[in-house]
């Protein structure tokens, strides 16, 4: 079997800057790269779409982002309902037929995703295809990645040629996640740091004889326990939390129950 072309995107990385964005832009608006797909819109459809997420309350919050492409999932939602205009190639990559897809705007609404943005110029549903025609040799190019990994400043995206069972062994080392994996918990787009964007905190102070109490035990206790000490500023921060009831001890004294349904700054705590 041909090495799978995987993409890593670590949400930690990312600031928003979109060059990936603009990028995919360059790559596919006024150019033709058929029978791969046609030319790009220039406003509108986002191949390389990045959603903005904020957790938290003051002084506690995260500003998130999350570029979200097509995920070349292995077993598409849209390759199901539509399979005479979807195929998986030999390497994993999703790709639209060019001529079929053009009038099926059922493909738009076939993506969980959001991921499949529709041509009105062209009258053609489309999508990312991860600059097949690049990693094939097709274009006038000297890369051999995307165009959205090769711009990244940041490296919060990564382009990746390995076997199934040699990525496997980096999901599993460094903690890779698929995005909304009750879709499709299998293909070519993994995420790291996924928490960030799924999950929620909760933070809080320290206050002893009116200071930062520093370097003080604090630990968490419900659906998920962990254990840690305030910082130099008495605070501390709960990460990766599902929605759901809480308590907070300090020096293994319960002092405080919270339920969550998003990230919460509990405030000071005074001990």
């Amino acid at each position: 079997m041909a090495k799978q072309k995987y993409m890593v995107i670590d949400i930690n990385l990312c600031f928003d800057c979109n060059n990936c964005f603009m990028s995919c832009k360059d790559e596919f608006v006024d150019n033709c790269w058929l029978p791969y797909t046609d030319g790009q819109e220039r406003h509108g459809p986002r191949w390389m779409d990045i959603e903005r997420g904020e957790r938290g309350e003051y002084p506690f919050v995260d500003a998130v982002y999350l570029p979200k492409p097509c995920q070349h999932c292995a077993d598409a939602p849209c390759a199901k309902e539509f399979p005479d205009v979807v195929s998986k190639r030999e390497d994993g990559i999703v790709m639209f037929d060019a001529e079929k897809a053009k009038g099926c705007k059922g493909l738009v609404d076939a993506c969980p995703y959001g991921a499949v943005w529709y041509n009105g110029e062209k009258n053609v549903a489309q999508k990312c295809i991860m600059c097949a025609h690049i990693l094939d040799g097709k274009a006038d190019s000297t890369l051999i990645m995307p165009r959205c990994a090769h711009n990244c400043p940041s490296g919060a995206i990564i382009y990746v040629e390995a076997d199934e069972a040699e990525f496997a062994e980096t999901i599993k080392a460094e903690g890779l996640e698929r995005y909304m994996p009750e879709v499709s918990d299998n293909g070519l787009l993994w995420y790291k740091n996924l928490y960030r964007w799924t999950t929620h905190f909760i933070a809080g102070s320290l206050v002893k004889d009116d200071d930062c109490a520093v370097g003080v035990k604090v630990s968490l206790k419900g659906a998920a326990t962990a254990e840690m000490e305030t910082n130099y500023f008495g605070d501390f921060r709960f990460d990766g939390l599902a929605p759901g009831t809480y308590t907070l001890s300090v020096e293994d004294k319960d002092v405080k129950e919270v339920t969550i349904e998003k990230s919460v700054n509990v405030g000071d705590i005074v001990i």
